[in-house]
């Protein structure tokens, strides 16, 4: 809600809001000219209880005989004359002061979406040439009744403020498919009968929501255009037809306007990283201002560097204005044949739904507020937001193969109904930060579960029991078999998956989510069978720093506990880990804290590195705790992230968009950095084993960049042989030796041996 004063309810304004930033109407809503594409254009006659049933794909009973019956009933109302048009889309009106966006969604238009019955609305306050977003209402349950002249919707609503006008009545007038649609009356009453403010809505489009998207490749890569879900065996409810990313979005009753012209960029070979993304957003989209509004970006990128496996993010989750930029990563998800635009195609939908803010399936319930999960704690929706290995019906065989064979290409009801009837700061892009608020949790939302036949135990440690204020809060997680014959799930345990979730139990007594700074989706299957041979599996997390800010800024102790979703939809939960940070003991450790502590510093730490202009003053305040505090055990976290930036290059686009400035890495940096590292924490003084392990590999890449592979040998040699000691399992052992064994042979390949 808007700082403005008044109720757009009874007509009575205050104009003292923000200015809202998104003015942008299409051009047709200003002619009053209805705004009917693709299959809205089809007539429609049918009645409220006919249409109830109809699916998000077009059919009205999914069955041979429902489709005879609309035929029939086509057929007969072409006989009759011109249909009626059906009470559905977007209406505009102001009244005192206040415009009303209003989107009535009481009746369904056959191939179009599904009717939701819901009527929801957005006020905004008006004033000279500024407007500014005051609240929603929606109406979950209202009563239609129709007449030959026109339908009447009744209901109570909810409101994003406090008003005693809670009677909404929306009068529509009906007309033909051959004339154009009437205005729509809205009014607002007391109740019983006390009449506020009334709004008279002219028609403005179809569709619920309009959204900007501006969409630029990278050299060589062939943007996604269309996919014919006919070419695949598909659900029998489901009607074969040709889908476009907005012909995805327009059979929920979204709108996206493709913005512009399609830009093609420099690429590089070896991806991109988080801050790269955000800072090409930054640079290339010409839409982008830090504000809320209906527009969006979306790269087609070459890869990600980082991690195998990801095949698109929406990146911008981290300032105060997020979910406008998203990507996808082509060099995994390309091809020609059916299968791979099928891929395609439900991962942009994917990408650009978290542009919506809408969350994974089985994330839902930590969204703010939170919504339910689906069953087998999300895994069995059938959703465009799901994983499609990630896939486990109540009944039957899961996976890949059974979604898409059971997949109709749509979103939930949940979903659509967060598309098109959600307020407005949970939805448009720029507003709300993803997932809603502040992720606040109930503390039982990790209680374990009453049984636990799963097989598969999770555990969570940290180095040390306690943390002096400032330093970096690193976990590490742990996945086990307790099943002798062994337990197959898959091997994402890192947070940033977004299939473990750790929850902080702060001093305060606030338990919150751990939010990664950039969420990433890596939707592919990675199975990993537990057993004798192998019966953990191991990941190491820096959660001191998130979307939310620092998490452990406050002395005193805190109490963390994670939640692991295997495949099967078993949610594994860790025993209680009670972590204490310490109160600084002199003013040298509190300054020395705060060095570590700035948002500029947090998000460096939580990237591992980054050469971003923004974040100039963070890489100061590190560089400081190197050169006046090189021996105090901070330094160590510092060297770490500097060192990983350092070894690799930094990718960022000219403003014009036809260059790729590349700064390429510095090996003698990264030596003089990582050597620190790996040497303090070999000696149990610095970061875990491992971290350890990545700085170790990362070192001897940056020895066999500068041409020193004898050294880069030797330096794998050392990790190898810092394992080779009892306190290690036999099988962790193999694991590093199978590791450095790959990285020599990579090395020696890229940078020659000889």
């Amino acid at each position: 809600m808007s700082t403005a004063s008044g109720d757009p309810t009874t007509g009575t304004a205050d104009f003292s809001a923000t200015p809202l930033a998104d003015t942008f109407f299409p051009e047709e809503w200003e002619s009053g000219q209805e705004s009917v594409r693709g299959e809205y254009a089809t007539e429609a006659n049918a009645t409220e209880g006919a249409t109830g049933g109809a699916t998000a794909g077009g059919t009205a009973g999914g069955t041979a005989g429902g489709t005879e019956r609309a035929a029939e009933q086509r057929q007969a109302a072409a006989a009759a004359g011109p249909a009626h048009r059906p009470t559905r889309g977007r209406y505009r009106g102001t009244s005192g002061g206040y415009e009303l966006i209003l989107r009535v969604d009481v009746d369904s238009v056959p191939g179009g979406p599904k009717v939701l019955r819901k009527v929801s609305g957005d006020f905004f306050s008006t004033g000279g040439g500024t407007q500014a977003y005051f609240g929603s209402f929606i109406v979950d349950a209202p009563t239609v009744s129709r007449t030959g002249t026109q339908v009447v919707i009744r209901g109570i609503a909810s409101y994003t403020w406090q008003t005693a006008y809670t009677l909404v009545r929306v009068t529509v007038p009906r007309s033909r498919t051959n004339q154009r649609p009437g205005a729509a009356t809205v009014e607002f009453l007391r109740p019983p009968r006390q009449l506020g403010a009334t709004y008279v809505c002219p028609y403005v489009s179809p569709y619920f929501r309009t959204v900007e998207w501006e969409q630029d490749s990278v050299a060589g890569a062939v943007p996604f255009l269309s996919y014919d879900t006919g070419s695949l065996p598909q659900p029998a409810n489901s009607p074969a037809r040709i889908l476009t990313v907005p012909g995805a979005y327009a059979e929920t009753g979204i709108e996206l306007l493709v913005s512009g012209t399609a830009n093609v960029i420099a690429n590089n070979q070896n991806g991109w990283t988080n801050t790269e993304l955000h800072g090409a957003m930054e640079t290339n989209f010409s839409l982008w201002r830090n504000a809320p509004q209906w527009k969006m970006w979306l790269l087609v990128a070459g890869s990600y560097e980082g991690m195998a496996g990801v095949r698109g993010i929406m990146f911008d989750a981290a300032d105060t204005f997020q979910r406008q930029g998203c990507a996808v990563f082509y060099d995994l998800i390309q091809g020609a044949g059916p299968e791979e635009q099928r891929a395609m195609l439900r991962t942009y939908v994917h990408e650009i739904g978290h542009a919506f803010n809408l969350l994974h399936s089985w994330q839902k319930n930590l969204a703010t507020p939170p919504a339910p999960l689906g069953g087998n704690n999300g895994f069995a929706d059938l959703s465009w937001m799901n994983y499609p290995q990630n896939y486990q019906p109540l009944n039957g065989n899961g996976g890949a193969a059974a979604y898409w064979g059971a997949f109709p290409f749509q979103f939930t009801d949940n979903e659509q109904l967060h598309l098109r009837h959600g307020f407005y700061r949970n939805v448009v892009m720029g507003a709300n930060a993803f997932a809603t608020g502040a992720a606040d949790i109930e503390p039982a939302l990790f209680d374990e579960p009453l049984t636990d036949e799963s097989g598969l135990r999770l555990g969570l440690r940290a180095d040390k029991s306690a943390l002096a204020f400032g330093e970096p809060a690193v976990v590490e997680l742990k996945l086990e078999t307790t099943d002798l014959r062994g337990r197959a799930t898959h091997n994402h345990l890192h947070p940033d998956d977004e299939l473990v979730s750790i929850a902080i139990r702060q001093p305060s007594g606030r338990t919150v989510l751990y939010r990664p700074l950039l969420r990433r989706c890596v939707d592919q299957d990675q199975t990993v069978r537990l057993d004798a041979n192998r019966p953990a599996i191991y990941s190491s997390a820096y959660i001191g720093y998130g979307r939310d800010g620092h998490y452990f800024q406050q002395p005193g102790t805190y109490q963390l506990r994670a939640a692991y979703l295997a495949s099967d939809g078993s949610r594994i939960v860790s025993p209680v880990l009670r972590l204490d940070v310490r109160h600084p003991v002199s003013e040298a450790d509190l300054r020395l804290g705060e060095l570590m502590m700035g948002e500029e510093q947090g998000k460096i730490l939580a990237l591992r590195g980054s050469d971003s202009p923004a974040l100039q003053s963070g890489n100061d305040a590190l560089q400081e705790v190197i050169e006046r505090h090189g021996t105090h055990p901070f330094a160590v976290y510092a060297r770490l992230a500097k060192g990983l930036n350092f070894e690799h290059e930094f990718k960022s686009l000219s403003p014009d968009k036809t260059e790729l400035t590349v700064r390429p890495p510095d090996p003698k940096s990264g030596i003089e950095q990582l050597a620190q590292v790996v040497k303090v924490s070999q000696q149990g003084k610095g970061v875990d084993n491992l971290t350890l392990n990545l700085a170790s590999r990362r070192l001897a890449r940056a020895y066999a960049r500068q041409g020193d592979l004898e050294e880069a040998n030797s330096t794998l040699d050392r990790l190898v042989r810092h394992f080779d000691t009892p306190a290690f399992k036999p099988y962790v052992k193999d694991a590093v030796r199978d590791q450095a064994d790959s990285t020599k042979a990579r090395l020696t390949e890229e940078f020659g041996g000889g």
